[in-house]
């Protein structure tokens, strides 16, 4: 996967600071010298180098997939669940406020929009847990031939940022920072109704009313939701074949009015079911067992 920013060409660069409240998120722009400027772009490099560290063909980030703290995945811009960042990156004459950084405990993030001579603009964002914990500690410095206490703020920048979004994408370091900056939790509970009609016109022999109550409330069965109808694969299930495996995993079912519904005490069992990850397997002769799978990976049979 390549990234639609020439780092040859860099025209301007900028620097932001995210900040929160009880009310409300915002993000302000810093101005910041020529040597902060070529620190970023030293550090945005080091980032797009380190993604590619892990593969240059990332797979698609998955709301119910549970992710090492470093991984690469990327999701397209174009996506719900990338609606905070792709305002952010689009954004413009967002407000400057020399003073963004007067209470650093409303620093959640800090970020960098660089744009090139063919006006593509790259954004760079990191969760600023660095700089709150540098504000905690204790830092010296030599003057002269004595060590001293640093009495004023500091902020130290990273060595990477968590994430980069280009014209397209959202390329993703650290899917849990992706997940805090986009309040993935909030933006799954809220399409819970959109997905929900979205499978529900595929699947038109499950009553999911009972899917829809429960994934309101339970951040988990919403982002399985979420991956289940980013997948696209409802519409050939068989209902006989669903049912079939409902029953062999232990998801209990019953049928009313030629619906097949579920209890609410089965419905992440079933909701595992429709995102492929509860599977039996019969190695044991007369002895069929049933698991359920943490990550996934579609296997294509030709590459054996």
């Amino acid at each position: 996967m390549s990234l639609e920013f020439d780092f040859n060409g860099i025209r301007t660069i900028e620097f932001g600071i995210g900040l929160k409240d009880s009310e409300s998120e915002r993000y302000y722009l810093m101005a910041v010298d020529a040597n902060v400027q070529a620190a970023l772009k030293e550090i945005v490099i080091a980032t797009w180098n380190t993604m590619h560290d892990f593969g240059s063909d990332p797979p698609i980030y998955d709301p119910s997939e549970k992710y090492e703290a470093s991984e690469y995945v990327y999701l397209p811009l174009s996506n719900e669940l990338t609606n905070r960042m792709r305002e952010l990156h689009n954004a413009n004459n967002l407000p400057m406020n020399s003073n963004a950084l007067a209470d650093p405990t409303k620093v959640f993030s800090y970020f960098t929009r660089m744009t090139d001579t063919q006006s593509h603009r790259l954004t760079a964002l990191r969760r600023a847990n660095q700089f709150k914990a540098v504000l905690r500690s204790h830092l010296i410095r030599l003057l002269t031939d004595a060590l001293e206490l640093v009495e004023e703020k500091v902020f130290r920048l990273d060595k990477d940022f968590d994430l980069l979004i280009d014209a397209s994408n959202v390329h993703i370091l650290r899917p849990r920072a992706f997940e805090f900056a986009s309040n993935v939790q909030a933006a799954v509970l809220a399409a819970v109704p959109t997905n929900i009609r979205a499978i529900q016109n595929d699947l038109a022999f499950v009553d999911l009313t009972p899917i829809q109550n429960y994934a309101s409330n339970h951040p988990r069965a919403a982002r399985y939701l979420a991956s289940i109808r980013s997948q696209n694969q409802t519409s050939d299930i068989d209902r006989l074949a669903l049912k079939d495996l409902c029953i062999a995993t232990g998801v209990g079912l019953r049928e009313a009015d030629g619906k097949i519904i579920i209890d609410e005490k089965d419905v992440m069992g079933f909701l595992e079911v429709l995102d492929r990850r509860r599977y039996e397997l019969k190695l044991v002769r007369d002895s069929a067992e049933c698991f359920r799978a943490t990550g996934r990976q579609k296997i294509n049979r030709a590459e054996g």
